[in-house]
């Protein structure tokens, strides 16, 4: 019912566009329901790119950095194992979904949209994970011992996101391609990866490039 229920959503806003099951290249651990890869790229109408622009489908989409971020954290067990995590801005769940597979002794996702609540569910069921979906990040019933946020600084307004974020938890996890000079104490980068956004969504190629960010503040 709920696919049903996206599906219908999708298509209300992309002609032709339904939830597909999608294994991710980068990250064959995972599958996610997307967006289906051949989607109608024609010319939308005046209402609907209007309506997209106003309520954008970020959760149809694995972004660039989301799909790095659970490559890092599988790669990188020791910074998940045992710990409490909250996925911010979650989108379709894929960095929750990592930690969970990760050995997590908890995993709160969280997003403001409740098509991407839904989403994650959706995808946490599909990956046979537990996972705890919220809407309000500052609503998780406990504290979180790391945080992920993944391509949440599309828009320079959420930069002050991280000094947040460094204050409701003694580690974060930052994975980026669109902050030119990511200058901000307390985090510094630890990785580089090339990644790309599924479906594809004819990104220029910077935006696959994607930087790892880590703060430790349990240290200061």
């Amino acid at each position: 019912m709920i696919e049903e229920n996206l599906t219908k959503i999708i298509s209300d806003f992309i002609p032709g566009g339904l939830v597909e099951t999608t294994i991710l290249p980068q990250c064959d651990e995972i599958s996610l329901c997307l967006l289906n890869p051949d989607y109608s790229k024609c010319e939308l109408s005046v209402e609907q790119g209007l309506r997209l622009m106003k309520e954008p489908l970020f959760w149809v989409f694995c972004w660039a950095s989301g799909q790095a971020m659970a490559r890092y954290i599988i790669d990188n067990p020791r910074l998940i194992e045992g710990k409490r995590v909250l996925d911010f801005g979650c989108g379709s769940g894929v960095a929750a979904i990592a930690a969970a597979k990760t050995g997590a002794a908890k995993v709160w996702a969280s997003d403001i949209d409740p098509c991407a609540v839904h989403a994650t569910a959706l995808n946490c069921q599909l990956n046979s994970v537990s996972v705890e979906v919220i809407e309000d990040w500052e609503t998780c019933p406990e504290a979180p011992d790391i945080i992920l946020a993944s391509d949440v600084l599309y828009d320079e307004k959420n930069l002050p996101l991280l000094d947040q974020f460094i204050a409701c938890a003694p580690e974060v996890l930052v994975a980026d391609s669109r902050v030119k000079n990511f200058n901000v104490p307390f985090y510094r980068k630890i990785a580089e990866l090339d990644s790309f956004t599924i479906p594809d969504l004819g990104e220029p190629a910077e935006f696959g490039h994607v930087n790892i960010y880590y703060a430790d503040c349990s240290l200061t």
